[in-house]
């Protein structure tokens, strides 16, 4: 269980692919506290630490998570969204966060405010998934509070501190992102379908 609070920016390293799975070797600040077996959010993708290597570990994602999210696209160089496992005694400072990934979704306007900037994300609708105004989303691993809630689209206001320690400080028009809707929503949405 994650709570899209990011704790820190990792650099593809190298990326090695192994039938329809790729192996991703990640570096980041905190490699020497992970453990090999450890779940870890890569921009809101939840793999697991199949090695560890001085200040590299490596994560494998199947042929499912790579069609479903915003991986595949990775490249050596790319800089990607980190975050631990929630600590059971800790504070839940974001929002119930699974590190499933429902869909992707591309970013299609950046607009800058004075002192922050709204991004709008445009998604395809007929899977179900929807937001809900001032509800919670989590798009590429950050905990977010959506505004301007549309059938197929949403936008969210970066403040300067997530702009600068997240991955939207690269993020631009035609970007493609990963989202993880509201775990209560989508349990809401699935309800009244079958109601």
């Amino acid at each position: 269980m994650f709570t899209g609070i990011i704790e820190g920016l990792g650099e593809v390293v190298a990326i090695e692919k192994e039938g329809e799975n790729a192996h991703f070797t990640i570096k980041c600040l905190f490699t020497n506290e992970l453990k090999v077996d450890q779940s870890l959010a890569h921009n809101g993708v939840c793999l697991t630490i199949i090695h560890i290597s001085k200040d590299v570990y490596t994560v494998t994602a199947i042929k499912e998570t790579l069609n479903k999210s915003s991986l595949g696209g990775l490249q050596v160089g790319s800089s990607i969204n980190l975050e631990r496992a929630m600590l059971a005694n800790g504070r839940f400072d974001g929002h119930v966060v699974q590190g499933h990934v429902d869909q992707t979704a591309i970013c299609i306007s950046v607009k800058e405010e004075d002192g922050s900037w709204i991004f709008t994300f445009e998604y395809k609708s007929n899977n179900g998934n929807v937001t809900v105004e001032k509800g919670s989303i989590t798009v590429n691993g950050v905990s977010l509070t959506v505004v301007n809630s549309k059938d197929n689209q949403f936008s969210v206001c970066i403040i300067p501190f997530t702009k600068e320690y997240t991955t939207f400080n690269t993020l631009k028009k035609g970007d493609k992102v990963n989202l993880e809707f509201d775990i209560i929503g989508k349990y809401v949405a699935k309800l009244l379908v079958n109601a």
